[in-house]
């Protein structure tokens, strides 16, 4: 599990977590709408992982500029990695229960925050139910604290202002869902619609239908379509900045390189001065 790939299989998971050198498996199960990520793991999860909680450990609280979703204060993130036992230089495994829609903000905060070998499971915990593997239901003690020592700058990052620059002058694309886009209904945020300039692209057509990425060609031709090859540079967001992690990976399982509005709509649309788009078109 080298650190330049995005994704693990299940295979793979099995045979290092028997390995006298196991990765730290998180789970980070966190669906908008759903407050009950832990009961579903202590219901049943990847034996040894540990639960991450999105709202409180992969995020700051809410505030107008940061949106629903800040980026956590970097030793706040390092005291949270700390405590799920991670080591300087070991693997780190994240999963969820959506397709790693959620596990995926991990994923990214992991790599900005300069930890290199960070994977995704392919096709998330429906994958390892799939294949037949054990669970362990139940909460268990805490793990022995690691010694990580995180810093920031691992991957690129904008605020509204490059969002917006971005939107003009490269590509921004847009990874909710089609209709939040269009501005036909917004469930959470201030204002429905879209950054003018931005370009749809679901999160959720990055997955095949078993959950798992679609093969990296196909992901490359989708993201060409929306014009990835004709720019320089590349930028996402959502509603919270949690499934843009998802399309920033999938952009690099495609070969490109792309930079995270984190605030994302939620901040944006908070902002009376940032005008906003309606319909299927960018502008």
């Amino acid at each position: 599990m080298s650190g330049s790939r995005v994704t693990t299989t299940v295979a793979e998971l099995r045979d290092a977590l028997a390995s006298e050198q196991p990765p730290l498996v998180l789970d980070v199960r966190w669906a908008l709408g759903d407050p009950y990520g832990r009961d579903h793991y202590a219901d049943a999860h990847i034996p040894g992982a540990v639960y991450v909680d999105l709202d409180t450990e992969l995020a700051a609280s809410p505030n107008p500029e940061g949106g629903r979703h800040p980026l956590p204060e970097l030793a706040e993130l390092q005291e949270a990695a700390r405590g799920w036992g991670l080591q300087e230089g070991q693997p780190v495994v994240l999963y969820d229960d959506l397709g790693n829609t959620a596990a995926a903000r991990g994923w990214w905060l992991l790599r900005y925050a300069g930890v290199t070998d960070v994977t995704l499971l392919d096709g998330a915990l429906g994958a390892w139910r799939a294949a037949d593997l054990t669970q362990e239901s139940g909460v268990p003690a805490d793990p022995e604290p690691g010694d990580v020592v995180l810093r920031t700058g691992g991957l690129p990052l904008t605020d509204a202002d490059g969002a917006a620059e971005l939107a003009r002058d490269g590509l921004l694309l847009d990874a909710r869902a089609g209709e939040r886009y269009r501005g036909e209904v917004e469930p959470v945020d201030p204002r429905a619609g879209h950054i003018p300039g931005a370009v749809s692209a679901p999160t959720g057509e990055n997955l095949a239908a078993d959950g798992t990425f679609l093969p990296p060609e196909l992901l490359r031709k989708r993201f060409e379509e929306r014009g990835a090859a004709d720019v320089s540079r590349i930028g996402v967001y959502c509603g919270s900045g949690v499934t843009a992690a998802h399309q920033i990976a999938a952009l690099a399982l495609a070969g490109f390189e792309a930079t995270l509005f984190a605030g994302s709509w939620s901040a944006w649309s908070t902002d009376p001065t940032r005008p906003a788009a309606t319909g299927p078109h960018p502008s």
